[in-house]
């Protein structure tokens, strides 16, 4: 009863003073809402805040290693670097077939880029204890999987369906539509998902590669050494300079197919002479639909 009792008179003494000093009172209630307003403008509103704590994520790929292979030489080595790093609360990982993810957590005071810093110092030691040709530890963007700000779907207007393939909307999605979202502000980085990633193809023919005398690791040095570009220099002719390059990039299948793989008896071997040089996708290991609709249809995240 007592603390009720001073609590009332308390409230009385606040009621009347506010009556009698209506001027103070009125200024300190346009002071509070003019700080409430400001307040309002600098807060960040999203429809999914991102809870995630403060975490780094070091991410390898390898073309061909196994899960066991890629917990044993990629994603111990990089977790034994990571785990004496300063300010490191707690250190998971993931390991699949040709992926190693080691995520780190930080403390909360070190910030963002402070545990950046400090992991890219170690990364290069953690490359030094894995095999080379295995995969290069790399650090992943400053985003979560709750960063996730937009979501739209590539596809033709109804009529010309027939007009682009899916490799096709792949295509104009990493290369045209991703490369112009990459530069508005704020956003990191943007996913694709579905579609088919194209590629060109070499399938060698095993039987006229024996025939003529050729392994397949000559076809593969011949591809690498004709898909490249060299500088040589310049020339100087009275007031001007002429810079000399050597430009042997493929731009089409025939350029693959007409590489000289070898020289026999002075008659020059080509890809076209033992293999066949096609268009491929890479091996699709699930499918993306949007509205319900076809597989024809991709996801791309933002």
């Amino acid at each position: 009863m007592s603390f009720n009792f001073n609590f009332i008179i308390m409230l009385s003494k606040l009621i009347r003073f506010s009556v009698k000093n209506k001027l103070i009172i009125g200024l300190f209630t346009l002071i509070l809402i003019g700080v409430g307003v400001f307040s309002l403008t600098k807060l960040s509103i999203g429809a999914v805040p991102d809870v995630t704590n403060n975490q780094v994520q070091v991410i390898t790929t390898s073309r061909n290693l196994s899960t066991q292979d890629m917990e044993k030489f990629i994603t111990y080595p990089v977790e034994l670097e990571m785990a004496n790093l300063p300010g490191v609360k707690e250190i998971r990982s993931v390991s699949k077939f040709g992926l190693s993810v080691v995520t780190i957590v930080f403390d909360e005071e070190l910030g963002t880029y402070l545990p950046r810093q400090l992991i890219s110092e170690k990364i290069k030691s953690a490359s030094e204890n894995i095999p080379e040709g295995f995969g290069t530890p790399q650090m992943g963007p400053i985003t979560t999987g709750l960063g996730e700000i937009y979501q739209y779907i590539l596809d033709v207007k109804p009529g010309y369906e027939d007009r682009y393939t899916i490799m096709e909307l792949r295509t104009i999605q990493d290369w045209i539509v991703r490369r112009q979202l990459s530069g508005i502000p704020g956003v990191v980085e943007v996913n694709t998902w579905g579609g088919y990633l194209k590629q060109y193809e070499v399938a060698i023919n095993t039987a006229k590669l024996n025939a003529m005398n050729i392994s397949a690791g000559e076809v593969f040095e011949a591809l690498e050494k004709n898909n490249s570009v060299s500088g040589g220099g310049y020339i100087e002719k009275k007031n001007q300079a002429y810079f000399i390059r050597g430009e042997g990039l493929v731009a089409s299948l025939d350029d693959i197919r007409n590489i000289v793989v070898k020289t026999e008896n002075g008659f020059p071997i080509y890809i076209k002479n033992i293999a066949d040089v096609q268009f491929g996708s890479a091996t699709r290991f699930g499918a993306i639909t949007g509205n319900g609709g076809k597989v024809k249809k991709f996801w791309a995240k933002s």
